[in-house]
């Protein structure tokens, strides 16, 4: 089986939170799940995240809402990306930011566009994608087989709120 992703933007963590729990509610691999977002906002409190064995713990602002979502996700990070800001992400997209962090040599695109390319995104979309998650949005990555996709597919499009680029 071949397997691929699918990119869902939400506009906001509400939307983002009722996703990933409808997923879950429905007993999804959340192994498949990438979740990324701006980590702070301006009018929020200053957050911090912290491991307590394999369990992330959280405070302030939207540390609330990433504990929470850590909760069901894996391989939380925290990064300060140049021109985008604070980014916390969790899941798979996790080994490709790093990767794309580690080869830095491109030039006009941002880390998180080079991650996204690298998980099979064609350059054009990860520019769009990577352009609603520097406006606010939260971009949820779905990984896995052709079955895995139709499943979150019909998963998101019962919880509402995702948008395809």
């Amino acid at each position: 089986m071949t397997k691929s992703s699918t990119f869902r933007v939400f506009d906001t963590r509400a939307a983002a939170d009722r996703a990933i729990r409808a997923l879950d509610q429905a007993s999804f691999d959340m192994k498949k799940l990438s979740l990324i977002g701006k980590g702070s906002h301006g009018d929020e409190k200053p957050m911090g995240f912290y491991t307590v064995g394999d369990r992330i713990k959280a405070w302030g602002g939207a540390g609330t809402f990433w504990g929470d979502i850590w909760g069901l996700l894996i391989a939380p990070a925290v990064f300060f990306l140049p021109g985008v800001g604070v980014v916390a992400l969790a899941g798979p997209m996790v080994a490709a930011l790093v990767a794309a962090l580690d080869g830095a040599a491109v030039v006009g695109v941002s880390a998180v566009a080079v991650a996204l390319a690298q998980v099979g995104m064609p350059r054009e979309k990860a520019l769009k994608y990577d352009a609603a998650l520097k406006a606010d949005k939260y971009l949820l990555v779905v990984h896995g087989t052709a079955q895995d996709q139709a499943t979150a597919t019909r998963l998101l499009a019962l919880s509402g709120g995702a948008v395809a680029l």
